[in-house]
């Protein structure tokens, strides 16, 4: 065995350092994998089921917004598809969840303050696939048959009332009538902290939306549906959805090690947008959240290939050596054992046959 030297003390040092701070890359990707709750709808709707899910966002460019009656049209199309597949009719309720939005600035007003906000008008289940911690009040839902409720971030009901205990409160969104149904807290993570709707906001009806702006159109259509065989609903969304200049992106698995290792070999063209489409801020904080990952996936296979390379000649030597040893001393000696064993098993039987005789 070789004698340790200093030189060799400090390169395995450095390589157990390596290895440590691969894992530590690798542990930090994972953790940043499970940040974003925008990105689990699919999980959240599959539950315990053994039915698989798949989740996609459809972003269409600012000058080619989708209205509802594509989007009633488009929902007709899942419900033919799923027919197509096999599916019963009493359970297409389970096999998709659908949502839209789009986003503008409003004047707001109080009894106690007036400004401007971002606002967030959502229809369909927005808040299945958007789970935005609830300070108090109640979501916004399809179901209401009331469209004045408005939901509003912490520092827009600070700025308007002074505090967020404000269910039921009244206000006016371009001097139209409003009632504050809840305040929400604003995502905590880094990646949403920053890619958030610049100023203050608020998220409120669709259909109240529109009637205050009546050229709005949904900017943004998420979607869970049923997989019954991988890339399903991939596909069918690609065909079947009025999509135009706009980007559809699977949420599913963006975060699996091919999809961010493949951002790797995009640095340099994966920011690059010439489809006219805004993101939403939930889809700037994945995408922020999808280079970071990037970066520590890369440093963590960097880190990693020295000591990899190590292992592998150390592997390499050690066979080697093994080989030679068993060449040089272990096969001489078997050889010599069989021999001897052969020769004595031959005189026990030349003396069984020939007793007396030496």
């Amino acid at each position: 065995m070789k004698k340790l030297t200093k030189k060799r003390i400090v390169f395995l040092i450095l390589c157990a350092c390596l290895v440590l701070a691969s894992a530590a890359c690798f542990l930090a990707e994972g953790r940043l994998t499970r940040l974003l709750s925008s990105q689990q709808a699919a999980e959240r709707w599959q539950g315990e089921g053994e039915q698989s899910f798949t989740q996609l966002s459809c972003y269409l460019a600012v000058d080619e917004p989708i209205q509802l009656n594509e989007i009633y049209a488009f929902r007709y199309a899942i419900l033919d598809q799923l027919h197509g597949a096999g599916y019963e009719a009493d359970t297409d309720t389970r096999l998709f969840r659908d949502a839209w939005c789009t986003t503008g600035k409003v004047k707001v007003a109080s009894e106690l303050g007036h400004g401007e906000a971002s606002a967030i008008a959502v229809g369909g289940n927005f808040f299945d696939f958007h789970p935005i911690r609830l300070l108090n009040g109640t979501y916004l839902a399809e179901s209401d048959l009331m469209k004045d409720r408005v939901l509003l971030d912490e520092d827009l009901a600070w700025l308007l009332f002074g505090g967020t205990d404000l269910q039921g409160m009244p206000m006016e969104i371009n001097g139209v009538p409003f009632v504050v149904g809840g305040v929400v807290q604003r995502e905590q993570d880094f990646a949403s902290r920053r890619a958030y709707t610049a100023g203050m906001g608020l998220y409120m009806s669709y259909d109240a939306y529109v009637l205050l702006n009546e050229d709005a159109g949904a900017t943004c259509y998420e979607l869970v549906l049923a997989e019954p065989v991988r890339g399903f609903a991939f596909s069918f969304v690609k065909e079947k959805f009025p999509i135009g200049q706009g980007v559809i992106v699977e949420n599913s698995g963006r975060f699996s090690f091919g999809r961010v290792l493949s951002l790797i070999g995009d640095f340099g063209t994966r920011s690059m947008q010439n489809q006219g489409v805004i993101f939403p801020y939930w889809e700037n904080a994945a995408r922020a959240v999808e280079d970071w990952c990037a970066l520590l996936l890369l440093l963590g296979l960097l880190f990693a290939a020295l000591p990899v390379v190590v292992a592998v000649v150390w592997l390499i030597r050690l066979l080697k050596r093994g080989k030679e040893k068993l060449g040089d001393e272990v096969l001489p000696k078997a050889k010599d054992r069989i021999g001897e064993a052969i020769r004595k098993k031959q005189r026990k039987h030349w003396e069984k046959k020939h007793p007396g005789e030496t």
